[in-house]
């Protein structure tokens, strides 16, 4: 996607201050959109973000919200259409990985990751489509995971939210496909982050033979924004370990 494609468009990237996040809302910026980067604590983070996207000549803010909460996405949702004009790209990308075994997992667990994972997109989806539905034109993806389909490593509770973001990809998808508005999801597994520090031993699972990178996923969320035709699908990313 050049410089400029997305001009005049305004996005909101959920949990944008870091790796695959940030990766999106620099592709994001640089195809010409302004760009919301939700964060939850780390503000200079994002911050650095937004200069970085100023200082190049784009349009961003950084707006701090637990999007698990729906007041706060409400909040969240109005300060955006107030700085930056109505959100026409939803980038759901918020998760939290608590690593757990089936012996130590507590329903404090499972609870937050749901509301993290899944709840948050639910809710930041329904915040946003008022005005997508009303311009006829919407892009919404969500950022699930290989676990979604395959066993993980992280804990079943992980396993759950994400597929459940699927679900809701798909059951949003088909309801909306009429209206301008498509709804896809990009499920990548180990992508170098902050999450597989200390993990470089899996990268033997991986035939390509190597972690993924974030910029990947960003290309790869770009595509979906791209094509108006594809909807209600999961694109997988894993170095060729799994296949739909």
């Amino acid at each position: 996607m050049t410089k400029n494609t997305l001009h005049g468009r305004v996005a909101l990237v959920t949990g944008g201050s870091r790796g695959i996040g940030a990766a999106i809302a620099r592709a994001l910026a640089a195809a010409g959109a302004a760009v919301a980067i939700n964060y939850r604590e780390r503000v200079s983070d994002a911050d650095g973000l937004v200069k970085a996207i100023v200082d190049a000549g784009g349009r961003a803010m950084a707006i701090p919200a637990d999007v698990s909460d729906a007041s706060a996405v409400a909040g969240m949702a109005a300060a955006v259409n107030a700085q930056l004009g109505p959100i026409d790209i939803l980038i759901n990308n918020a998760g939290v990985a608590i690593t757990r075994g089936i012996d130590d997992l507590t329903e404090a667990d499972f609870d937050q990751t749901i509301a993290v994972n899944l709840k948050s997109v639910f809710l930041c989806t329904q915040a946003v489509l008022p005005t997508m539905r009303a311009a006829k034109w919407g892009r919404i993806v969500n950022i699930s995971s290989g676990a979604a389909r395959g066993a993980g490593s992280i804990g079943p509770h992980y396993n759950a939210s994400k597929a459940g973001i699927e679900g809701l990809t798909r059951g949003y998808a088909a309801r909306l496909v009429k209206e301008g508005v498509t709804v896809n999801a990009v499920a990548p597994s180990l992508i170098e982050t902050d999450m597989m520090h200390g993990q470089e031993s899996l990268v033997s699972r991986i035939p390509l033979g190597r972690f993924g990178a974030a910029d990947e996923v960003a290309g790869a969320v770009m595509l979906l924004i791209d094509n108006a035709y594809m909807t209600g699908q999961t694109v997988a990313m894993s170095g060729g370990m799994a296949f739909n």
